[in-house]
């Protein structure tokens, strides 16, 4: 069995060749008190909290509303080091996982293994977008944001700014988005978290809320630029993505094909998010806001560019842009890689080496563990552009401390 000492790095072998790393996408697997020992006393019994029945676990919401159906840290990394397969990890407790998963000086221990300075962190139970809570009302929906967010504050002063949470927002009032990512700039966070899909949903009143080309959201987008706060896409981070990734899989395909082709999807349903974002309008607008497309990887991004461009060649109107597609993903569109070996360099070359950042999505899954020779992965960049991508980038993206 794998143990992580076998994966740490020597005194003479590192994955990353001894180079500074910031790892920009990780999970926080939240403790079950997250919410309940900060919250108010009127909304004690409402915060997300562990409820068990017939012996089954599950986190809920408002006493009722399933949050999810299981406890499990959704951790893949195991207490004794070795890793899950496929959908094992949804079996397993806290005890059973690495600490590393929501314990800070464990997750500090198992970074300094690996050489990892610092880490960019994103939530499990709320969803990655916040849209797990969007059937309760709004005031224990802004309650139970301001909670995760106030925690994982103290979570990143704890790590002594080493790991930095992107906050969490209520997209369902733009009033109280606003608030909030100021608030947690405030507070030291250095980056947000929002729904690529708030067409989805209304807002307090009942109205639909529009998509976010709409001008509704410029106050908005003005914030995070006036802030120098990212935005950021995570995979996942809406209901109609994740149900459009799974309705992708054919029902005579194989039960694996479910994982494979589901995961895949919600890849390129982020392609579907930077597109849109690209041929709002917003970026003329906003010409210094930064959009980060989490945890979707890079290789579909050099298509994506060129096809867009010609797509646009093509169109029979002219599309009222400022300059080409392609041209904003190299002014304000970042991405990540993890697993992706086969064309690395000619891919972060095509993207733009100012915009590709290093990941791990650790401990989910897929996450990149043990973690493999990084460092001779990048051989085919300068030395400069290998630490761009290992750490520069993200250190301007984020303006880490570091």
């Amino acid at each position: 069995m794998n143990k992580l000492t076998q994966f740490a790095p020597t005194t003479t072998i590192s994955p990353f060749g001894g180079r500074k790393v910031i790892d920009v996408d990780t999970h926080y697997s939240e403790p079950h008190d997250l919410w309940t020992k900060r919250a108010p006393a009127k909304l004690k019994d409402r915060v997300p909290q562990v409820s068990t029945s017939n012996g089954n676990a599950r986190w809920i919401i408002d006493g009722t509303y399933e949050l999810k159906s299981s406890a499990n840290p959704v951790s893949a990394v195991k207490k004794d080091g070795s890793k899950t397969q496929g959908a094992d990890f949804m079996g397993l407790s806290f005890d059973e996982v690495h600490a590393a998963s929501s314990d800070v000086s464990a997750r500090l221990a198992f970074m300094d293994s690996f050489g990892i300075t610092a880490q960019i962190l994103y939530p499990n139970t709320l969803g990655f977008g916040g849209q797990r809570a969007s059937k309760v009302g709004p005031e224990l929906r802004l309650i139970s944001t301001k909670i995760y967010n106030d925690a994982v504050a103290e979570l990143q002063d704890e790590s002594g700014q080493r790991i930095f949470p992107m906050a969490l927002l209520p997209w369902w009032d733009r009033s109280e988005m606003i608030e909030e990512a100021i608030r947690a700039h405030k507070m030291g966070l250095r980056g947000v978290n929002i729904n690529p899909d708030p067409n989805d949903h209304r807002d307090p009143d009942g109205r639909p809320l529009p998509d976010l080309g709409d001008r509704h959201w410029d106050p908005f987008w003005e914030v995070c630029q006036s802030l120098d706060m990212p935005v950021n896409f995570h995979i996942g981070a809406s209901d109609s993505v994740n149900e459009w990734g799974a309705s992708r899989t054919w029902p005579s395909s194989p039960g694996i094909a479910s994982f494979v082709v589901g995961s895949s999807m919600l890849f390129f349903a982020n392609a579907t998010t930077i597109a849109n974002l690209i041929l709002s309008g917003i970026l003329d607008r906003y010409p210094r806001i930064k959009f980060v497309s989490v945890e979707s990887g890079l290789g579909w991004v050099p298509f994506l560019m060129e096809s867009m461009d010609y797509q646009c060649s093509q169109a029979s109107e002219k599309i009222e842009l400022q300059r080409s597609p392609s041209q904003y993903v190299r002014t304000n569109i970042y991405t990540s890689f993890w697993f992706e070996r086969r064309n690395l360099s000619k891919d972060i070359k095509a993207v733009g080496v100012d915009n590709v950042m290093f990941e791990t999505d650790f401990p989910h899954p897929t996450c990149l563990y043990p973690i493999d020779d990084v460092g001779n992965a990048l051989g085919g960049l300068k030395e400069a552009e290998i630490e761009k991508v290992l750490s520069g980038n993200a250190i301007r993206v984020y303006n880490l401390p570091i």
